[in-house]
């Protein structure tokens, strides 16, 4: 019998809720699937034409390497998936896997369960500093060693930082002074972005078909931001991750 399968777009939160209707998952394409045709209890996860490879305006070159790349404080815990409904942070999330290989762009790391790391998305943005516009310019896959490095503020709230400079040094090859420095002006530059309130420019998506909720206002990032540390700082002096 032919292969009858209907590809899905199931947002992980709902993986359980799809599964208990019939879906299957298939490891290989990492992508919940209908076994066939009909399945009325799977409608709701229909999948919407993949998103194109080469995003209207994205610049695949912008930020290339691995580095500190710490977004402005205002803009905190507010990243693309946050702007996105579920359904088509799925369609963003396997683009940007998938071109790559399923590895991360930098140091050419697969995913790993046992060694819990992750393929993830990450943004790279474009800073106006006469307009105050942030504006999105790419979206790059990578591993979560990689991913810790570049939010490494968020890595010393988590008690990461060891371990993620490590990481600099060794894909990068930069000495531990180089290294040093590398942070300090990367914190120098996050301190002067700090003092402006940035307006997002996510157009990239818009253009690409993607369906936005409207992005939280400076005051309303900033709130998460507060909100989001403090956890962290909490689940650390707990004893947590």
């Amino acid at each position: 019998m032919a292969d009858e399968r209907v590809w899905l777009d199931v947002p992980f939160a709902e993986k359980d809720e799809a599964k208990k209707g019939g879906a299957r998952w298939d490891p290989a394409a990492k992508r919940w699937y209908a076994p066939r045709a009909g399945m009325t209890e799977l409608r709701r996860w229909a999948a919407a034409p993949d998103v194109p490879d080469l995003l209207p305006g994205e610049d695949r070159g912008l930020g290339s390497g691995l580095f500190v790349d710490l977004v402005p404080r205002s803009c905190w815990f507010t990243n693309v998936r946050s702007c996105v409904a579920a359904k088509d942070w799925e369609r963003l999330r396997r683009t940007i896997t998938r071109r790559a290989g399923r590895r991360c762009e930098i140091c050419g790391a697969a995913e790993d369960r046992d060694a819990r790391r992750w393929l993830e998305a990450h943004e790279r943005w474009a800073f106006d500093d006469t307009a105050r516009v942030q504006t999105l310019k790419r979206l790059i896959c990578l591993c979560t060693d990689c991913h810790t490095v570049t939010h490494f503020g968020f890595a010393l709230v988590r008690g990461l930082e060891a371990q993620a400079f490590a990481h600099l040094v060794q894909v990068t090859g930069m000495t531990r002074g180089a290294a040093r420095q590398h942070v300090r002006d990367a914190f120098d530059v996050w301190e002067r972005r700090s003092r402006v309130a940035w307006e997002l420019d996510l157009s990239m998506l818009t253009k690409a078909g993607i369906t936005l909720a409207p992005p939280p206002g400076a005051e309303a990032r900033a709130r998460t931001a507060e909100e989001t540390l403090r956890r962290e700082r909490e689940r650390g002096r707990g004893g947590g991750r």
